[in-house]
């Protein structure tokens, strides 16, 4: 489980094809990697990955087909940033939304705007998902935890600040860049939930034979 909230922005310095697989090595800038343990999670542009190996200033993690399929990673190079996040703790603050690092679908910078000091995003996303974005919620784009500032069809628009442009990657994205998305995962457990009072609600007996045979129809 993580917050969103970046804590260092790493450099992907290898990825080796392993079959169908991918492995990928990542130098981890400042993050503290004093507490880390084999099989840690750490999630790497968004996407939680298991660390297989690691060292005081770099970790190496497996990608899967799955994993590949669902991600910006086929799109990725040995020298590009990605924005990193250790696992929360118990104790951790709580300053982003509950984010689960499993990828949801893959979004594309749509538009790119400077307003004042800020940055203005609007961002495409698979119309499968627009149904879980609302206005004013939350949304992860490459591990990020922001706020959705406007909606249109199938796209929305984040207002990015001076310090989260200067603690992420984001004050890089250029319009065409793959992002990875995650929607909040409140949003589909409503869903599920809605969903399985539907399921167990009685089969109705009203039909056009029984409205038919009473004289409605």
């Amino acid at each position: 489980m993580f917050t969103g909230i970046v804590e260092a922005v790493g450099t992907l310095t290898a990825i080796t094809p392993k079959g169908e697989d991918i492995s990928v090595s990542v130098e981890v800038g400042k993050l503290d990697m004093s507490d880390v343990k084999l099989g840690d999670s750490i999630a790497t542009n968004g996407v939680c990955l298991t660390v297989v190996s690691y060292t005081d200033t770099s970790y190496t993690a497996d990608l899967s087909v799955e994993t590949l399929n669902k991600t910006g990673f086929t799109d990725y190079q040995a020298g590009d940033k990605v924005n990193l996040e250790k696992a929360m703790l118990p104790t951790t603050r709580f300053g982003g939304h509950i984010v689960s690092g499993h990828v949801d679908g893959v979004g594309e910078i749509a538009e790119r705007n400077q307003v004042g000091r800020a940055i203005e995003f609007w961002v495409s996303m698979p119309a499968e998902l627009s149904k879980y974005v609302a206005e004013k919620g939350s949304i992860t784009v490459d591990g990020i935890s922001l706020t959705v500032n406007d909606l249109r069809k199938n796209a929305f628009k984040l207002t990015i600040v001076p310090h989260t442009g200067e603690e992420t990657t984001i004050a890089d994205f250029q319009v065409g860049r793959k992002v990875n998305l995650e929607v909040d995962v409140l949003a589909r457990y409503m869903e599920r939930l809605l969903q399985g009072q539907k399921e167990s609600e009685p089969e109705s007996r009203l039909t056009m034979e029984f409205l038919q045979q009473n004289g409605f129809a």
